[in-house]
């Protein structure tokens, strides 16, 4: 009886999800923003860092469900990292990690009123590369750290949550992203385990 009631459910809402498609035209659209990005370390709390800036730019696709309900794939580039200063025997310095992202959020986004969204839901992020930055008085350094190095996660599964406000094709977004993995970081003093956190802002069009 739970399996026959499970299944009329499931018919029903897949029924209305067709006749709201019907009435609804799936929409496509392209956003970009900024991302303030920092990290939250998870082996040495009195590692101080300090918001990194980045940018962010995605496609997406927004699938009409039932009414007030979307399903929102996107295929995201996301720039992450972190950023930690200060001085050594009088000489100042800065060290910034930037890890790019190529990223995929699965979202639903709720509607409780015209031209207003939140959004949730699971996002995979795949790294493309890492660079280290360090500056002091004298000189300057970068590295790029090759993403084959068993020292770091190159897939990781996070969530997202967020609001979107429309105005005609006009989309204004802020979300918070959390990757829920470690960077499998050897938790040095330079390298600390950590995860990534970032809020992200950006505007986009409906195509």
């Amino acid at each position: 009886m739970k399996k026959l009631t499970v299944s009329a459910v499931l018919v029903l809402l897949a029924g209305a999800a067709t006749l709201q498609a019907q009435k609804n035209k799936v929409s496509f659209g392209v956003r970009g923003g900024v991302n303030l990005a920092n990290i939250i370390k998870t082996d040495n709390s009195n590692y101080a860092t300090e918001i990194k800036p980045g940018f962010n730019a995605a496609a997406f696709v927004d699938i009409p469900v039932v009414h007030g309900l979307t399903f929102q794939p996107e295929l995201q580039f996301s720039q992450k990292g972190y950023k930690n200063s200060g001085s050594y025997l009088g000489n100042n310095y800065s060290y910034t990690t930037t890890t790019n992202f190529v990223e995929v959020p699965l979202l639903a986004k709720f509607s409780p009123s015209p031209g207003f969204g939140i959004v949730v839901g699971p996002q995979f992020s795949f790294l493309t590369s890492t660079v280290y930055k360090f500056k002091d008085n004298n000189s300057a350094y970068q590295k790029v750290i090759d993403n084959k190095n068993n020292n770091l996660r190159n897939n990781i599964v996070g969530g997202v949550i967020g609001l979107e406000a429309g105005l005609d094709k006009l989309i204004f977004s802020a979300r918070y992203s959390l990757d829920f993995q470690k960077n499998n970081g050897d938790g040095t003093s330079n390298t600390p385990k950590y995860r990534n956190q970032v809020v992200g802002l950006s505007v986009g069009v409906r195509l």
